[in-house]
């Protein structure tokens, strides 16, 4: 079985301009991008909201969390599944300085890719399924068949 090719992200991790709606999204309602990312993506949506809350809730008791899991792992899911280079300690390291920025480029590489994907269409006609022919009743209450 022959390698897959890596390539490089559509957009860079400090792009946010290149796609001022999504820049707007990202400083406006991160949550809402972080959610939207993840609905494109195929998980759950409100999966994102676990970053938010497991971080005030574990530094609530006390233990700090600095990485948030679920988007490092979504980003490193989208990088595996799309063929993109890179690497965990990339993904930790733009999830734990630049979060905002992380999610923006996760969404402006979906919103791209769902731009140039193609859509095979089946043009075959249905199969003909043989079955009884056609009957009706006429006024005698008699099966008249065709």
């Amino acid at each position: 079985m022959a390698a897959q090719s890596l390539r490089d992200w559509k957009s860079g991790l400090f792009d946010c301009f290149e796609d001022a709606s999504t820049c707007c999204y990202g400083f406006w309602c991160c949550p809402c991008l972080t959610c939207t990312v993840s609905g494109r993506f195929g998980e759950n949506s409100c999966l994102p909201l676990c970053d938010m809350c497991s971080t005030a809730v574990l530094a609530a008791c006390g233990i700090p969390l600095f990485v948030p899991p679920v988007a490092v792992s979504l980003r490193s899911s989208i990088r595996n599944r799309y063929g993109i280079k890179g690497s965990i300690c990339k993904d930790i390291a733009a999830s734990c300085f630049c979060l905002t920025c992380s999610w923006c480029q996760m969404h402006r590489e979906l919103k791209e890719l769902k731009k140039n994907r193609v859509v095979i269409i089946n043009t075959q006609p249905a199969p003909v399924v043989m079955g009884q022919p056609p009957m009706a009743m006429n006024q005698h209450g008699v099966i008249v068949t065709s």
